[in-house]
């Protein structure tokens, strides 16, 4: 989808947006107080790491070394006593190993943990948000609504939505509805030996074959049929409800229902089965077919959060949900973060969260898989698997901003670093850190 047919009705959406506020600051004669006094920006880097040896690209096997940096900018805007515009612009680029390997025979000798030198070890997503908020005069009802695009190389997304908050009981309580829709579309990249067996390929007789030597089972022949929709489209809708139960503590239920349907699959990871004869090229397993999974899928999640304020040193914030879906997974996941002031404007963020799930149906390890099966993944995502995670963060607030010649000041700073690991050997390590900045 080319772009200006996304940006042009979020600049539309924008505009009415503001015209609608503006009009309605006019006609009001009372004082409010403006939602969000002025112009906040809020620049957002992260740098992230991972390892592992279960690449869903190599059928299971294989390295799953990875890294991406992304850069975040996000502008909100008052644009009345009521109303607020925010922006969200983001470029993510990674370097990944695994995916290197759709097509690991550009190097000199092809292995599942040897990263290729192809196109597809990098690639850039980019994401454009826009949202529009509008508050109530008493400020108990807030409704908004957002239009969205992203792309990579090989994924385009487009999406939509809107949410309304409404407060009672004095605001001790809060209860809030949102939906979104996202409209995907998959360029489809398969496996590059697959290729030549997809119609109108010369199969055995294509240069890959004919150039290297097939050990193993020599004759080799996959039953591969190329995908007939790229098509992926996801409905959301979300309720959550907050109380105020005491004056040190505060609880909230959150629910979230999601439906997919459409390619759910990702059509360049491989399957392997452990029926059919293995065929390989140098220590490179030559795949039996693509990863196939059912057309839809409903997803949903129940938590709640518990926060307790201890004194004005110390809050401690807890979180537990449970998962579920129709492929299968369920998973909990636990979470506890204590905010720790040190000093006026310092704050420190110690946190431990741990996570588990059940194994989808579809899901063997490597070449464990039957070719009778109607699905099938290698995913690890998608198998049994604990998580941990240890994290740290610290974060500075300016409480009285000083005014600068430029009318800019520096209103927060959040660093953040998060270690996680699963029992299935994958570990990563992220760092994050955030800017905030106010425009007078």
């Amino acid at each position: 989808m080319p772009i200006y047919k996304f940006i042009l009705p979020v600049f539309l959406f924008m505009f009415f947006g503001i015209c609608h506020a503006q009009n309605q600051q006019e006609n009001a004669g009372d004082y409010k107080k403006r939602v969000l006094e002025t112009t906040e920006i809020d620049i957002l880097s992260s740098y992230y790491s991972q390892d592992g040896n279960n690449a869903a690209v190599t059928g299971g096997l294989g390295t799953e070394e990875l890294t991406d940096f992304t850069g975040t900018l996000v502008i909100s805007i008052p644009i009345s006593d009521d109303d607020v515009i925010t922006v969200d612009a983001g470029i993510s680029a990674y370097t990944s190993a695994s995916s290197s390997n759709i097509n690991p025979f550009d190097k000199g000798f092809a292995d599942p943990f040897v990263a290729a030198s192809g196109a597809s070890q990098s690639d850039t997503w980019v994401n454009l948000t826009g949202n529009y908020s509008h508050s109530s005069d008493d400020r108990n009802s807030i409704w908004s609504g957002k239009l969205s695009f992203s792309t990579e190389y090989d994924y385009t997304s487009l999406g939509f939505g809107g949410s309304y908050t409404r407060l009672f009981n004095e605001k001790n309580t809060e209860l809030g509805f949102s939906a979104n829709v996202f409209l995907d579309k998959w360029k489809a990249i398969y496996p590059y030996e697959l290729r030549p067996f997809a119609p109108g390929g010369r199969g055995l007789n294509d240069f890959l074959f004919l150039e290297n030597t097939i050990t193993g089972n020599p004759d080799y022949n996959p039953s591969f049929a190329v995908l007939t929709d790229e098509n992926r489209n996801s409905y959301s809708f979300g309720v959550g409800l907050s109380q105020i139960l005491s004056k040190n503590i505060q609880g909230a239920f959150l629910a979230d229902f999601v439906l997919q349907q459409g390619l759910l699959s990702t059509p360049f990871q491989r399957v392997y089965f452990s029926d059919v004869a293995d065929s390989f090229i140098d220590n490179f397993h030559l795949a039996d077919d693509i990863e196939r999974l059912p057309d839809s899928r409903f997803k949903v999640a129940l938590g709640g959060r518990l926060n307790f304020f201890i004194n004005e040193y110390l809050v401690v914030r807890s979180f537990y949900r449970y998962y579920f879906d129709d492929w299968g997974i369920n998973s909990n996941t636990l979470s506890i973060e204590v905010a720790v002031k040190i000093a006026e404007k310092f704050t420190l963020y110690p946190s431990y969260r741990f996570y588990n799930q059940k194994a989808a149906d579809y899901f063997a390890p490597y070449n464990e898989h039957l070719s009778t099966s109607q699905f099938y993944t290698s995913d690890y995502d998608l198998s049994e698997y604990n998580a941990n995670q240890f994290g740290f963060g610290i974060n500075y607030t300016n409480i009285i901003m000083k005014q600068h010649k430029l009318k800019v000041g520096l209103k927060s700073i959040d660093l953040r670093y998060n270690y996680y690991k699963r029992n299935t050997g994958l570990s990563a390590g992220i760092i994050t850190a955030g800017f905030k900045f106010v425009v007078d």
